[in-house]
């Protein structure tokens, strides 16, 4: 089982120096650290200049690779070179005690860290081996791959629950005619465990849905652009008991189609749902790093490291 101790980590290189914080606060590719990748090649671009995402085929299961991933807030660094693989058609859970940085780390994952003006990172997050944050991978195209689920079920209220789903096709400019419209929002729909509670109301606003249901019927908007990897940030931590065991049994059927990396405090559901594991961890005002990372059922049942075994045995956190 692979370890990566924790530690307070370099200091904050100077503003514009390589793998520093830019003078700007925000993040700037040209001063994050670089590892040729030997991918985005001509034959991985499109024809204006820009760069698919994954070298295989857009519709096979991708595998999502962070390498030395730094992130700060202004001056205060919060993640410390972390390294993670995120393999293809499993369930990873991130977990650790609050402010360790999970969410950062997953914000990282689709480029939603650069929205923070303060916010900076540098690092590579790999899919299929080609960098989101290259400069030739365009924000959209990144964000299409790598969907997000939020911890609030965040529909748009006055849009029927119909025109949510689809609601991504117009945001990445996809063009469908109705009748495709029609099978795709039953396919994801039915992939989200909601088809048959709401197929006869679809033109019903998705705000009146209950917050079990609004968070499938958001499951479902980030299915309908076909992303390769879904990233959910604690969905289930706002729901029911009988909620959360359906949002469960639909990612146990998800992973057949798309890569999961979720972020939970819920250490039974990160038994329930996740193939793999990794515990971070924030000691002593450090920034967060991955204490150790591996199957789930080692990290719970022999894990490796004292602090992994304290905290998945409930004795902090």
């Amino acid at each position: 089982m692979a370890h990566a101790e924790t530690s307070s980590g370099p200091t904050p290189a100077a503003p514009g120096q390589d793998g520093g914080l830019p003078a700007s606060g925000r993040y700037d590719p040209g001063l994050a650290p670089t590892v040729p990748v030997g991918v985005v090649g001509p034959d991985a671009l499109r024809p204006d200049g820009a760069a698919y995402l994954g070298s295989a085929a857009a519709d096979s299961l991708a595998t999502l690779e962070a390498r030395d991933i730094t992130a700060w807030f202004g001056e205060r660094m919060v993640l410390d070179q972390v390294s993670l693989t995120m393999e293809a058609g499993q369930v990873t859970a991130l977990i650790g005690p609050s402010g360790c940085g999970k969410s950062t780390f997953l914000r990282i994952l689709n480029r939603m860290h650069q929205l923070i003006p303060s916010a900076a990172m540098a690092g590579e997050v790999l899919l299929d081996g080609v960098d989101i944050y290259d400069p030739r991978i365009r924000l959209t195209q990144a964000r299409r791959d790598i969907g997000m689920v939020f911890q609030k079920p965040n529909p748009f209220p006055a849009m029927s629950i119909y025109d949510n789903v689809i609601a991504g096709l117009k945001l990445t400019g996809s063009k469908a005619n109705r009748r495709t419209k029609d099978a795709l929002v039953e396919e994801c729909l039915t992939k989200a465990g909601l088809w048959r509670e709401v197929r006869d109301r679809l033109r019903q606003p998705g705000g009146a849905l209950s917050g079990g249901q609004q968070q499938r019927l958001c499951i479902a908007r980030s299915l309908a652009i076909r992303p390769r990897v879904l990233l959910m940030d604690e969905p289930c931590s706002a729901l029911d008991p009988t909620s959360t065991r359906v949002i469960e049994e639909t990612m146990t059927d998800l992973v057949r189609d798309v890569t999961i990396v979720i972020v939970t405090h819920n250490m039974q559901q990160a038994q329930r749902v996740s193939q793999k594991c990794a515990f971070f961890l924030a000691e002593q005002g450090q920034p967060g790093a991955i204490v150790e990372h591996g199957d789930t059922d080692a990290m719970f049942n022999n894990p490796q490291d004292p602090r992994t075994s304290d905290y998945v045995h409930g004795r902090f956190g």
